[in-house]
């Protein structure tokens, strides 16, 4: 297969690889997000490119580690020969630089560290070691083009990125890579030629979040609520034993990790640092890396709410897979895990209040993933600020408290404020809705004290049941179709 969507990351790549000097890539993004991928498709079959790419092995050793570059070595330049394993990583550099030297006839020498986290055990100064080489050697040539990159985004962006020792400024590049939106999973889909409509592809994103790996592993040429069926909810079933798979291969000590997500998932609109980590029982700066890494690994989100009058940085669960396995998988392991679920009672699921509520959750966070088309369907000025606001009444006070999903601070003097609601088909502002809405409005003046102009959006994945309250309440509507652009 093809590379699907990635337009601005491959002409990134081209530029790196066409560039006249020495280059220095750091690759990171969230597990299963197919950073190997991308790097594999693009360079190794590039003409009069020689790719040199080696994977760090998990839990392996440092003589393990270095047993595996030296093969490497071995047969991408040397066709094959079988080479002695050196015992440091000074004596590896320096026959890899040997063979680099080695290289008078190709164009580009791309040297894809892979896994480099899992490579750099303890104590065994393979940065120490990359530094000296790079700043020594290659960077000087301007055939050669590394490559790094690993499961876990905050060591690359720590260790590497933002490095304070030898490697500090050494990066000429940084690639953040992301999830796909809905458009290109589409196009991943249709490629695997599984051709269904974007309600269906909208229910398949509300699990796997966009994730190519996730979504690789559909096979069948089914409805989107029987895939997930064989997806999450069978005795052999993939997302099964996905998560615990997912946070032990990222955070070496991940019960607090686990804990943090699990609290974040009881709170559909995020919740204050300062509460969160009081609930884990966590202090000092171990928690604060704990919510960076699971930020930098993309399962969370920190935020500042508008016009709020409590200080402080909230987070709020964003990862799709991870919410839907907590709330949906999780409870019911054990029965899954002996067989004892079928098909018949995931049908029982979706007709449950509970399944229709996480519907809405579920299509609240995909539209936080869509902002862009959000902003072009709405047509926005420039600088638009988005953001959520809500306000919470101490319990003596006789005022009413209010939640706006999503709002864009606009600098015409305005303030576009968004209701966001799933249903299977046009919603219909009934007159209780709009006086509701009506007084979450009035609440908002009168706690903001703004004095912009409040317009009011829906976002509607089926639009709006034309009505007297959607004439005179409701200035511009963005529908499902609209997050597909």
């Amino acid at each position: 297969m093809n590379i699907i969507g990635r337009k601005k990351e491959v002409e990134q790549l081209q530029q790196l690889y066409e560039s006249d000097s020495a280059e220095f890539l750091a690759l990171y993004g969230r597990r299963r997000v197919g950073k190997t991928y991308l790097i594999w498709q693009y360079f190794q079959n590039k003409k009069g490119c020689l790719f040199f790419d080696v994977t760090g092995l998990k839990d392996g050793n440092m003589a393990t580690q270095i047993a595996n570059v030296m093969d490497r070595i071995g047969k991408i330049f040397y066709n094959g020969l079988k080479l002695q394993h050196e015992k440091n990583w000074r004596d590896v550099f320096e026959r890899i630089n040997d063979a680099i030297e080695n290289q008078t006839s190709v164009e580009r020498i791309v040297m894809f560290f892979d896994e480099l986290p899992w490579m750099a055990t303890p104590r065994s100064k393979l940065l120490e070691t990359l530094d000296y080489y790079w700043n020594q050697y290659w960077s000087r040539n301007p055939k050669i083009k590394l490559i790094i990159c690993g499961s876990s985004a905050s060591w690359i962006i720590n260790k590497i990125i933002n490095s304070k020792g030898g490697l500090h400024n050494r990066v000429t590049e940084q690639m953040l890579l992301k999830p796909y939106d809905l458009s290109n999973t589409k196009k991943f889909l249709q490629a695997r030629d599984l051709n269904l409509s974007d309600k269906q592809i909208l229910l398949l994103y509300m699990v796997t979040g966009g994730i190519p790996f996730y979504l690789a592993k559909i096979k069948w040429k089914t409805s989107a609520m029987q895939i997930i069926q064989k997806l999450c909810f069978s005795e052999d079933a993939f997302f099964l034993g996905e998560f615990d798979n997912l946070f032990s291969s990222l955070f070496k000590d991940h019960g607090d990790h686990i804990k943090i997500v699990k609290i974040l998932a009881q709170n559909r609109y995020g919740i204050m640092k300062n509460k969160l980590l009081k609930q884990i029982g966590a202090t000092g700066g171990n928690s604060a890396k704990r919510l960076n890494e699971l930020e930098d690994a993309g399962f969370i989100m920190s935020f500042k709410p508008l016009y709020h009058r409590r200080r402080g940085i909230y987070y709020r669960l964003v990862d799709e897979y991870t919410y839907f396995y907590l709330r949906w998988i999780e409870p019911i392991k054990s029965k899954l895990q002996a067989g004892a679920f079928d098909k018949n009672d995931w049908q029982a699921v979706q007709l449950t209040p509970e399944w229709h509520s996480w519907l809405g959750y579920a299509f609240e966070s995909v539209c936080y993933k869509h902002i862009a088309q959000i902003k072009q369907k709405l047509d926005l000025p420039p600088m638009s600020l988005a953001s959520t606001w809500n306000y919470s009444p101490q319990q003596s006070s006789n005022t009413q408290g209010a939640q706006i999903d999503l709002l864009f601070d606009r600098r015409d003097d305005a303030i576009t404020v968004c209701e966001i609601k799933y249903s299977d088909k046009p919603y219909t502002i009934t007159k209780s809705y709009a006086d509701v809405l009506n007084q979450k409005l009035t609440v908002f003046k009168e706690q903001t004290r703004s004095k912009k102009q409040l317009l009011i959006a829906f976002i509607a994945a089926e639009g709006l049941t034309n009505n007297q309250y959607k004439q005179t309440l409701v200035s511009s509507i963005v529908t499902l179709e609209d997050l597909f652009e």
